[in-house]
Parts: structure tokens; C-alpha cells; sequence
């Protein structure tokens, strides 16, 4: 199946295995020197790992140009450190501190694993449960896979489903009921032998848990996880996020500065990416995982439900060389290893429209760190975790971690515009188009849905989805239309062509920045 010359965004996907094998990459070369020296040098290791956060935040914030930037740390089942640092909103006065609301993106994922896993100890379902049991209307174009798949399948990303599935529906207006429906059409990977990281896969085995408890999922998470462990400020809701007096707004990347441009709005994905919440909330829900699933000395989730969110379920990146270890994805959880050979779990989060994520927890020394910002990923939260990380478990800064992360968001392009047009300019002599009114009508997708083509006072204006987003649509050659295009899935300053075919009968047009998979024909309607 043809792919389009859209950058596609399974960089992001891979990310967070890459990120969580970076972290971890001193564990094959590093002794813990606990194993030498005992427990009380590891704690002093961890003490001033703690103490000097606040310099590392703070360099960490003027390095990168943050716009803001919250961390939280637990050890022992202790919130040790919760500041905030920076703006909520650059121009502006309000400043960030531990109680600030951030969109914390795909962090979700591990915060949602948590309310199915409590939902799984209470018997409601397990992590084994084919989600066509609670969605019968579910399905995946091999219906085999689309009957067997289950509720853990979708959360470790092995249903087969391809990298952001359903992504591209979001960006232009369907719902989430819609997405699920149509993410039959998308063709397969290797079911349970491939990774491929989807937002609206693990969305869909969501839905079926929040179907199976009798209730949504907004509200499931406020009664499995949130009220029990006192997160008072997060929610599964956009807005209850805007409604927050202290709340940090989204800065994307562009030109190498943030700026405050869009906001992102995940409702359609909110188990997977919907999540708003504070570094003192998501210190609580950390230190409860740390604890096998307790709180304030009461089981909030039973430790057999949830450790196996906590453990490997499928290999998220391979090994590029002999010396290194792969890294694994538990349910809605990147799994490794820390500098001394034991377990590191980890997740990173980002939107291009203005937030980046990171947690890491090791369970051996009951620690763990949380990092937001509020603006668009670039290597800066990542680099706060592992440095702390490196110098609480190694005893030292093994590496150049805000180098290193800079380079590895550089290097994905996650910030760069996209389109197979960007940076070129117009031809000089450009071939003529058809007469523009040759070129109008209804088209028609069976994945998109419908789009109209109209020409208003001489040019053509493409609308697409149900959301009705309009394009101006601008001549490059021949019967090839450009528009910009600037959403969750294309930065700022990307460009999509449009190219009509009248050579066959009905018409056609095929649009960039919506064929990834192949998908992004549309036929004319004859009405």
C-alpha cells in the first residue's frame, strides 16, 4: 500500500521506546554501588540526587527556553520534592508551581492502565478479555483478530493495528465512536508479533472497560483512581482542564522558540492522551504504583491486576547493537532496565500543539520523578528524569542527558514541518490546472467520509471532515493544489498538496496529509 511523502509520525510511537532505552543505557555498563556499599550509601545517593533538583530544574528550564516546568519526586511512599518553575502562559504573570494543571498527553496511557487494572482486581474484567464482549459493534479488517482481540493486547499496542491509527480521523472532527468504527478499514500488522504504538487502540480497549463497569470513562477514572488516592485536580475531561484557574497552556515549537498558538483538544482519545493533572497528583498516583497498588496503607488496586501493566507484554524497540538491551512496553507502561539491573519504568508524552511528559519510576529504590511542561516535546523533561535518575541510582551524570535528548527530539523530527512541498518553492513556469470548475464537487471516502470542493471567488476551497475545516487552496502545477496545514499531527509551517485525476471516471483527488496509510483518495460523487 502506497505511503504517503507526509512525514508520518511513528516517530513518536518509537519515542518512547527510544527514550526509555536511552535512559537506561548506563545499566549495561554501570555498578550499582549499593551492591558494594549498602543501603544507607544509596540513600545518601538519593538524597542528593534530590537536593540538587532544584539547580537541575531550573537550568533545565533556561537551557531549553521552557515556557514552564513542574517536578515531583516520591520515595518511600513520600512526596520529597513538588515545585514548579516558569510561566503557565508566556507574556503573562501567573507562575508555575507543584499545584499547576498541565495536559500531560500520553502519560495517560500508564494513568489509564492503573483504572483498568483496578477494574480488573475488582473482577469486572481482565487483561485478557476480548474487547467484542463489551463493544460487539467492534471490528479490524481480519475479522479473526478483530473477535480475539483483547482489553491487554491493545494497551501493550500488539493488536497489529498500524502506528496512530484513527490519529488522522481525530485531527479533522470525527468522534470517538466514529474512529473506533473506521479503524476496520486500516490494513494489519503481525497480530502479538509487532509493535506499533496507537492512541485509539488502547482508547477502544477503554471504551470496552468503561461499557463493562456501566458507566464512561471520565467518570470510571475519577471512581477507580482519582477520589481513592486524593488527585483532586485530574481529570479525564478538556473541561474540566479549562476550567482551572492555574492551568498551564500549550506552547508548540517553532524556529527553535515556543509559542502559544493552538489548543489541544483529546476528548476523542482521552484514556490515551486526555489526561490533565498536576506533579503533586501524579506524585500520589506514582507513589501508589511504587507500592504495588496501595495507598495510605489501603489496597486501591489489587498487586496481581496491576503488575502486569508493570511487566514486559512486548519488545518496543530492538536492540541496534550486541551491547544493548532491547526495551519492552508493559500495559500503558515502557518497561527496562536502570543503572544497576533493575527495573525502570518509564513513559514520555508529548503534543506538538504545546506539552511534554516524562515519568520514570524504579521499584528496587522506591523512587520515582515526574516531569511536566508545557511546552511541545523537545528532549527537556527526559533529560530532567534521567539526569536525576543517573545520579540517585549510578551515584554520578554518566552522560550528557539534555544533550543527548535534544539531539534524539532533533533527530525524530517530531517538531519540523512536513509535506512533500515544504521548503521548495512554486515552479517558475508551472503546468496549467484544468479549468478550476472542472475540479468542484462532492468527494467521497469510505475512511474520511465526505469532502467538498468549491470555487469562491475564483480560487478552490477544500472542506474536510465532519468538524468542517476549510483550506484555501493554492496552484503548484498542473492539477496540484497546496494548502497549509497545522494540527497535532503536522507542526507548524507544514504543507499538504492536494492532486486532482480526471483521467479516469468519476474523478479523484488524493490529499497529502491524510494518505499515511494509503487511505487518502477521494472519489467524486455523482450525484
Amino acid at each position: 500500500m502506497p505511503i504517503s511523502l507526509f512525514r508520518r509520525r511513528t516517530s513518536v510511537g518509537r519515542l518512547v521506546a527510544v527514550v526509555l532505552a536511552m535512559a537506561v543505557t548506563p545499566a549495561v555498563h554501570a555498578q550499582s554501588a549499593d551492591a558494594q556499599a549498602g543501603p544507607q550509601a544509596g540513600e545518601a545517593r538519593i538524597q542528593a540526587a534530590i537536593d540538587g533538583l532544584d539547580v537541575l530544574a531550573r537550568r533545565t528550564l533556561a537551557e531549553f527556553g521552557l515556557p514552564g516546568l513542574a517536578v515531583a519526586v516520591v520515595h518511600q511512599g513520600k512526596t520529597v520534592f513538588a515545585q514548579g518553575y516558569g510561566l503557565r502562559e508566556l507574556g503573562k504573570p501567573g507562575k508555575v508551581d507543584a499545584d499547576t494543571v498541565f495536559q500531560i498527553a500520553s502519560l495517560s496511557k500508564s494513568v489509564a492502565a492503573s483504572v483498568v487494572a483496578q477494574q480488573v482486581g475488582e473482577g469486572v474484567v481482565s487483561w485478557d478479555t476480548p474487547v467484542v464482549r463489551h463493544l460487539p459493534w467492534f471490528t479490524l479488517s481480519d475479522p479473526w483478530v478483530g473477535s480475539h482481540v483483547t482489553i491487554g493486547d491493545l494497551f501493550a499496542h500488539r493488536s497489529g493495528l498500524p502506528d496512530h491509527a484513527g490519529d488522522d480521523l481525530e485531527t479533522i472532527g470525527f468522534s470517538r465512536r466514529e474512529i473506533l468504527e473506521r479503524l476496520a478499514q486500516l490494513p494489519l500488522n503481525a497480530y502479538r508479533d509487532s509493535y506499533a504504538y496507537t492512541n485509539f487502540g488502547l482508547t477502544t480497549a477503554a471504551e470496552a472497560v468503561a461499557v463493562a463497569a456501566g458507566t464512561d470513562w471520565a467518570r470510571l477514572s475519577e471512581q477507580a483512581l482519582y477520589a481513592p488516592l486524593g488527585m483532586t485536580r485530574t481529570s479525564s475531561r478538556f473541561e474540566d482542564y479549562l476550567a482551572r484557574d492555574n492551568r498551564a497552556l500549550g506552547h508548540a515549537y517553532v524556529d527553535g522558540a515556543f509559542r502559544d498558538l493552538q489548543r489541544r483538544r483529546p476528548d476523542a482519545q482521552s484514556p490515551a492522551g486526555g489526561v490533565s493533572s498536576t506533579a503533586r497528583d501524579m506524585a500520589r498516583w506514582m507513589a501508589m504504583v511504587l507500592a504495588n497498588g496501595r495507598h495510605e496503607g489501603k489496597t486501591v488496586i489489587k498487586d496481581t491486576a496491576l503488575l502486569p501493566a508493570l511487566s514486559p507484554q512486548v519488545v518496543s524497540g530492538r536492540s541496534d547493537t550486541a551491547d544493548r538491551l532491547p526495551s519492552f512496553y508493559g500495559f500503558g507502561t515502557g518497561v527496562g532496565v536502570s543503572g544497576d539491573g533493575s527495573v525502570m519504568l518509564s513513559h514520555s508524552g508529548m503534543f506538538v500543539l504545546g506539552t511534554g511528559t516524562n515519568y520514570m519510576m524504579s521499584p528496587a529504590h522506591d523512587l520515582g520523578i515526574v516531569v511536566l511542561s508545557n511546552g511541545s516535546g523537545v528532549g527537556a523533561v527526559e533529560a530532567v528524569s534521567a539526569e536525576f535518575m543517573d545520579l540517585a541510582i549510578n551515584g554520578d551524570v554518566t552522560r550528557d542527558w539534555a544533550g543527548g535528548y535534544r539531539g534524539l527530539f532533533e533527530a525524530q523530527a517530531l517538531n519540523a514541518p512536513a509535506g512533500s512541498t515544504v521548503g521548495k518553492t512554486p515552479p517558475a513556469s508551472p503546468e496549467a490546472s484544468a479549468p478550476l470548475s472542472d475540479l468542484v464537487g462532492r468527494y467521497v471516502s469510505a475512511y474520511f467520509g465526505e469532502a467538498q470542493v468549491d470555487l469562491v471567488e475564483d480560487a478552490l476551497v477544500l472542506t474536510l471532515g465532519p468538524s468542517g475545516q476549510t483550506f484555501d487552496l493554492t496552484h503548484w502545477s498542473g492539477n496540484s493544489f497546496v494548502f497549509p496545514v497545522f494540527n497535532e499531527e503536522r507542526p507548524y509551517g507544514s504543507r499538504s498538496t492536494v492532486t486532482f485525476d480526471l483521467s479516469g471516471e468519476p474523478a479523484s483527488m488524493q490529499v497529502e496529509f491524510l494518505n499515511d496509510t494509503g487511505l487518502g483518495s477521494f472519489t467524486r460523487a455523482v450525484d
